[in-house]
């Protein structure tokens, strides 16, 4: 073998084992090339993996952990909003006594023996009924209002009144008007004890004074059924009982 000829064998022996270090350096023995961990890799390792659950986790844009804005018009923690919370206003809602307008109800003055003439008349129909008269005498509105307080005679109590006569409402008297109460002085029947004639008649009013109306001359005849109404705005309606 000449010289030239060995130098090329050896050369292409040096090349040869040259190529098979360079392949064993960038093959792992499967065939596949490895380049190390991808930045896909990584990056997944790091969502899913332990660093996702106990690392620092961005905080949800408005979400609980940090400083929450107060609601617009909210009455707690900050400035109330106006109107919110007040009490008793508009209407006259919440006020007694009050009318819409928030103006102070104004009641008449109550119909008594200042102001009022009182007549007592003992009539037929119905049988044993005295008619209580009150006429206003004032210039303004009065309000009759309860029932006549009527005293006969000496008695030591007055007598009940009938609860099924309350009117409606409140009698009211322009000036010149009368209300009406009416008596039951006794028993029909003469089933009443304890009767007795009464010659004299004090009728109070729930507020102010007394009157005291004439009786006829002979005097009337009660006995313990005697009972009065409430005051009527009807004549009709005072002797109905």
């Amino acid at each position: 073998m000449s010289a030239r000829t060995a130098r090329t064998r050896l050369l292409a022996a040096t090349t040869v084992a040259l190529a098979a270090l360079a392949l064993s350096a960038c093959d792992n023995g499967k065939g596949v090339r490895d380049e190390g961990p991808s930045a896909a890799s990584g990056s997944s390792s790091q969502t899913s993996g332990p660093a996702a659950a106990g690392g620092t986790t961005a905080k949800p844009a408005g979400g609980t952990g940090g400083s929450t804005a107060a609601p617009k018009g909210n009455s707690t923690g900050g400035t109330t909003t106006s109107g919110t919370g007040t009490t008793g206003t508009g209407g006259g809602s919440g006020s007694t006594g009050k009318n819409g307008a928030g103006t102070t109800t104004t009641r008449n003055p109550a119909c008594n023996g200042a102001n009022v003439k009182t007549t007592a008349t003992e009539v037929s129909r119905p049988l044993n009924h005295l008619l209580l008269t009150v006429t206003n005498t004032g210039a303004k509105n009065c309000d009759l209002t309860g029932y006549p307080i009527a005293r006969f005679g000496e008695a030591q109590s007055v007598p009940p009144v009938a609860e099924s006569t309350h009117p409606q409402a409140v009698v009211t008297l322009a000036p010149g008007e009368s209300g009406y109460a009416g008596v039951l002085l006794s028993a029909a029947d003469g089933s009443g004890g304890n009767g007795y004639t009464a010659k004299t008649l004090v009728v109070s009013f729930a507020k102010g004074s007394s009157a005291t109306p004439a009786l006829p001359s002979k005097g009337v005849y009660v006995d313990d059924k005697l009972t009065v109404t409430y005051w009527q705005q009807s004549l009709d309606d005072a002797l109905a009982y």
